[in-house]
């Protein structure tokens, strides 16, 4: 599925549209380059999941966990500083499974490891300078 945005309202409500298909226990991985909105739509899935947290980009702390008002875990991965299995292994990725939803930034990093029922999202730019594409495999919307 391949959905054009214009700006960040429309990321957001993509977020949103995204969200509500969530059961709790999905991995969703986006792929693209710095500055394609991967934590803009990140921080719209988790408040739309019901979480006030502030949402940020892991890139020093590598995983942020949020909690959304049923409870539920999210857990907000950032894979840019990912190089080899060792590396993942260290970050405990693999405790995280089916124990809540798991938004993973730079998933280009660990793309060998990602389970084969993951939700894929790649970012691209679009034909403006706020425009993006984004490509959705593994969820319809």
């Amino acid at each position: 599925m391949i959905i054009n945005v214009n700006g960040l309202s429309d990321t957001e409500k993509l977020g949103e549209q995204i969200s509500g298909k969530l059961k709790g226990t999905e991995i969703i991985a986006f792929f693209g380059g710095l500055g394609m909105g991967k934590t803009t739509l990140t921080r719209s899935i988790v408040k739309n999941l019901g979480s006030d947290d502030d949402v940020s980009s892991p890139t020093f702390a590598i995983v942020n966990e949020y909690t959304a008002k049923n409870l539920m875990r999210i857990y907000h991965f950032d894979m840019y500083r990912i190089s080899s299995w060792e590396d993942l292994e260290s970050t405990g990725f693999f405790d995280y499974i089916d124990n809540g939803i798991i938004l993973i930034e730079w998933s280009e990093n660990i793309e060998n490891a990602l389970p084969e029922n993951t939700i894929k999202i790649s970012i691209k730019p679009g034909k403006s300078e706020n425009s993006r594409v984004f490509e959705i495999e593994g969820l319809d919307i």
